[in-house]
């Protein structure tokens, strides 16, 4: 996703995390499956607990993958899926991004964050849902700073 620069940028795990994530949104998406938001959250022993959330409204579930994310910091992990206090985040869900002519396109976007950083977004177009072999995405590409949910 990017490289880390003056421990700003993405370190090589949250990028693996990010990664990861975002190709298990393609392998649903291909495959023709409703794409939930996805969440996944690692501590610093590597330990990753993946939530989804997908019983309510597309904003709803994306404020509530967030509040998650601030919820686990705030109590240092959860114990049920033995995730210690969280280091760094990822979630993903389905939207649309504007072209240059202002036609939408579909996409999946990304954010991601690690403790202490800054947080980005990103977003990757995708065709061909359903299609299983022949769904196609693009590379991500960077869609600017967002919130980090970990502080």
């Amino acid at each position: 996703m990017g490289a880390e620069k003056n421990g700003q940028g993405v370190s090589p795990e949250l990028d693996d995390l990010s990664s990861t994530l975002m190709g298990q949104a393609f392998d649903v998406l291909a495959e023709g499956v409703e794409l939930d938001v996805i969440l996944a959250v690692e501590d610093a022993a590597c330990h990753v607990a993946s939530y989804t959330f997908a019983d309510d409204g597309p904003e709803e579930c994306l404020e509530g993958a967030r509040k998650k994310v601030r919820d686990l910091a705030r109590s240092h992990g959860d114990a049920g899926a033995k995730l210690g206090d969280p280091m760094r985040y990822a979630l993903a869900y389905e939207g649309a991004v504007a072209d240059e002519r202002g036609a939408y396109q579909d996409a999946v976007l990304l954010e991601f964050g690690e403790r202490g950083r800054t947080s980005f977004s990103a977003f990757s177009l995708v065709d061909g849902k359903g299609e299983g072999d022949n769904f196609a995405w693009t590379d991500p590409a960077p869609a600017g700073e967002v919130e980090n949910l970990l502080g």
